[in-house]
């Protein structure tokens, strides 16, 4: 059985659906929901077992979110939205638009990769070397701990998820904003190979490291801002990688 996914809502006009990255929820949008109120409905979701939305009983999984997203946005009569992804909230966002291509009609990826390895090796060496920790004192204590139960899932999902081949990315028709820090987590050349990818995929780097939609909010939002202002169907020259 479905749950019901909670969020945060703000402004009028056409929809921009927010998605969080791992381990938070959307209240990390603040900023965001205050600079696009003014011109659309903008939604940060909390997914599956983040923020104020539960866990439920199936598999913690981004295949399982981006089902959980569509669920969301039918029982709201949702179709046509701009889709604004970060981290494994880009990863959710982009196997949401391969799976179900009709609703997305624009999409931002920040910070999201393709399968594991495209986070630079020192940052996934630590996070896994974090979970296998998480599972041993998981075990130790006897899986009575639900703090070290939900850690060792978040942990999981970064280390096992998610698995993309860049050639199924051709598949997507609509433009897409692939926007990143200099100095992300994820390798930047696996964000070069992503928006190389996309049939319109448009590359965007910001000076900063992973959270630039938190830490540098004003240069993030125009980014993202022009992106949504342009025409629906960009020019050629427009999708050439920088």
């Amino acid at each position: 059985m479905g749950i019901s996914l909670y969020c945060r809502e703000a402004g009028r006009g056409e929809p921009l659906v927010l998605l969080h990255g791992n381990g938070e929820d959307g209240s990390y949008f603040q900023k965001q929901m205050e600079y696009f109120q003014n011109r659309y409905r903008v939604i940060a979701v909390d997914t599956r077992g983040h923020g104020h939305s539960p866990r439920g009983n199936r598999p913690f999984t981004l295949e399982q979110f981006a089902d959980d997203l569509k669920a969301f946005l039918d029982e709201r009569g949702l179709k046509g939205i701009y889709l604004l992804g970060f981290s494994d909230g880009g990863n959710i966002a982009l196997i949401f638009t391969l799976k179900y291509p009709g609703y997305v009609k624009k999409l931002i990826l920040n910070g999201a990769n393709l399968y594991p390895s495209g986070m630079e090796p020192g940052v996934y060496i630590h996070i896994a070397a974090d979970y296998l920790k998480t599972a041993v004192r998981q075990k130790l204590s006897g899986s009575r701990d639900g703090q070290l139960k939900r850690r060792k899932e978040l942990l999981a999902l970064m280390i096992r998820q998610p698995h993309i081949a860049p050639a199924a990315l051709g598949t997507i028709r609509i433009p897409v904003l692939v926007i990143a820090g200099t100095r992300d987590m994820i390798r930047q050349s696996h964000t070069r190979l992503i928006a190389k990818s996309l049939p319109h995929g448009k590359l965007r780097l910001l000076k900063g490291g992973h959270f630039i939609a938190a830490k540098r909010s004003g240069a993030f939002n125009r980014a993202v801002s022009a992106f949504l202002a342009e025409s629906k169907k960009p020019p050629a020259s427009c999708c050439a990688k920088r």
